[in-house]
């Protein structure tokens, strides 16, 4: 009796969001959502029009394919965050790839803070995010990034990081960020790689009076980051030895340059 093998498959979760956005009755409104898969989306009650994304799946791995699509009407003004924290588990084959669209029509803005992203040893993961802006369009954009848990005594030395960032104006870049680290580049020592700290920050503010928060933004995060701004844009940097004191950093930061209370999943 001739025994054949069947290669077995491993389990992929596959994600998508669609969500549009419009004024309604002075307010912004969620006009259209589609979701599927492990992709969630939420509206909690909130002062302003928050809406929080969620991986059902627990995590990101190698095959898995998360896509997000976000769209805003003239006039509106949107939170986007995400429940907890994204992790990038260890990939046993391929690669996890995250896409992320946001489009802001004129006079919206869009504030996208997304909770950290907490990359395990031996993760894989591609991701690309842009922000669209058309005419007056504001956002405010925070990422931060985590090598490993330090409570629970992680290390990462095994990686492979492939992250984009975009912000354009009327198809004009405005902001362009490609970040890429792999084994060789954990291994590398010294200011550039991040000094022995584990977690990291990009804040980025795209709005007329960028330039005029960043005294604010300099007294708020103090020696733990560093803030310039020009062309109408603030760029703020921040890394910590682990993620709960970059934590605390980044709300300070964000704060003192942004009214109004922080998402409420941030302060759970």
């Amino acid at each position: 009796m001739l025994h054949q093998t069947i290669p077995c498959q491993l389990p992929r979760a596959q994600g998508q969001i669609r969500a549009d956005f419009a004024l309604g009755g002075g307010a912004t409104r969620l006009a259209r959502l589609h979701q599927s898969g492990s992709a969630r989306a939420m509206l909690p009650p909130a002062a302003g029009c928050e809406l929080v994304l969620l991986n059902t799946s627990g995590g990101l791995t190698g095959g898995d394919r998360i896509e997000i699509s976000v769209t805003q009407g003239p006039g509106t003004h949107l939170v986007v965050t995400t429940q907890t924290a994204e992790r990038a588990y260890r990939s046993v084959t391929g690669r996890a790839r995250v896409s992320a669209h946001y489009t802001v029509a004129d006079r919206a803005h869009l504030d996208l803070l997304p909770q950290e992203t907490i990359l395990f040893d031996g993760a894989a993961l591609v991701r690309e995010q842009e922000v669209t802006l058309t005419g007056s369009a504001t956002c405010l954009w925070a990422e931060v990034l985590i090598l490993g848990r330090a409570a629970m005594g992680e290390t990462v030395t095994r990686l492979d990081l492939s992250d984009r960032r975009r912000i354009s104006r009327d198809g004009r870049p405005v902001f362009v960020e490609n970040l890429r680290l792999t084994d060789r580049a954990l291994a590398a020592t010294g200011p550039a790689m991040l000094g022995g700290c584990r977690a990291f920050a990009t804040l980025v503010l795209v709005a007329p009076d960028a330039a005029d928060r960043l005294e604010r933004a300099r007294l708020a995060m103090g020696p733990e980051g560093a803030a310039s701004a020009f062309d109408g844009k603030l760029v703020a940097r921040l890394m910590a030895p682990d993620g709960w004191e970059l934590r605390q950093a980044l709300m300070r930061l964000i704060r003192a340059i942004r009214p109004g209370p922080l998402p409420r999943v941030w302060q759970c």
